[in-house]
């Protein structure tokens, strides 16, 4: 079996470092695990470079777990840098760009596809049933008449048809809606009725009744829906947005949902996390925000380890790892 290049020495316990706010949890797997494992654990932004300069790491696991702003990067891609990182979360756009001969990037897309998924799908039920209206109504006992929007024969537009896209289209075919969607690499898909090429998403905008924004956040995609595409847009449109900020223009979306040309939309990131108080955003009755969360579910952080435990081991043995992230495309 060969050695994958980007390997240092074919270790049974290769120098590991556990980047998360609270590590326990996961060195508890690690070693039940790998009992021999040789590791360290890092519960902050501020003591990792220290660490990595001092142990020299072969792997490093590590969330995002506060925020972009101050991020180490530059420590887990300096000279004592490791050759394996395996991102706990599935963007890596905090990374920027990296050398994929000297380190390999890992990330764990797929482990929060259906939880973000029923998020989305959540997020447009929300606004067709008036659940505002319906919390309105009871607030006040009130019984006032009023009927539904089925999902049903809807058209439904995925901006990204990754894990997270597929999973969202495999729910909204249960729903009975049609399903269209957009790729860098088109191809037929399963549940997805017309798959596009990513640059023919503005011919297909007029056409959606609900839209899922869930493509990475890479230099050809920031600022993909702006204020020419939302215009694009149906009259009456409910977006959601689980990608990353900087995906949409949440000012010239806020323009049109002022203006009642988006009916609704349901926001789970934002060009600056927290949203700042002064957002105009927040006034909005039309808007569901939540903290970038539609990935984050009990299970989510055992679940994204036991992607790295099973990595870990092919690690191990020589053999190619699975989610490498190519750090052109950005996923």
């Amino acid at each position: 079996m060969s050695v994958l290049p980007w390997r240092k020495t074919l270790s049974d316990t290769p120098r590991i470092i556990l980047h998360n706010s609270d590590t326990a949890p996961l060195a508890e797997s690690l070693c039940a695990a790998f009992p021999k494992a040789d590791y360290r654990e890092c519960n902050s932004y501020e003591g990792l470079p220290t660490l990595v300069d001092s142990y020299k790491p072969e792997v490093v696991y590590s969330v995002r777990f506060a925020g972009t702003p101050g991020y180490p990067r530059d420590a887990l891609f300096g000279p004592q840098g490791p050759s394996w990182i395996a991102n706990g979360g599935a963007g890596t756009d905090h990374y920027g760009k990296w050398d994929p001969q000297r380190t390999i990037v890992t990330n764990a897309a797929g482990v929060a596809a259906g939880m973000m998924a029923e998020y989305i799908l959540g997020g447009f039920l929300h606004f067709t049933l008036d659940v505002p209206g319906l919390q309105k109504d009871k607030a006040a006992r009130v019984w006032n008449a009023r009927t539904v929007r089925p999902l049903a024969g809807k058209t439904l537009l995925i901006i990204g048809l990754g894990h997270t896209g597929q999973a969202v289209a495999a729910r909204a075919k249960a729903f009975g809606m049609k399903v269209l969607g957009t790729r860098a690499r088109p191809r037929p898909m399963k549940n997805v009725d017309e798959v596009y090429a990513a640059d023919e998403l503005h011919d297909l905008l007029p056409f959606a009744d609900f839209i899922a924004v869930s493509t990475p956040l890479i230099p050809a995609t920031r600022g993909l829906i702006g204020a020419r595409e939302i215009a694009a847009m149906k009259q009456g449109v409910i977006l959601a947005d689980v990608s990353r900020g900087g995906v949409v223009d949440q000012a010239a979306l806020h323009v049109a949902l002022s203006a009642g040309h988006v009916a609704a939309v349901v926001l789970d990131v934002f060009e600056t996390e927290p949203l700042p108080e002064t957002s105009p955003l927040w006034a909005l009755e039309n808007v569901v925000i939540s903290p970038h969360c539609s990935s984050v579910y009990a299970e989510w952080e055992q679940a994204s380890f036991d992607l790295f435990i099973q990595n870990l081991d092919r690690w191990i043995r020589g053999e190619r790892l699975v989610n490498i992230v190519n750090p052109v495309r950005g996923y």
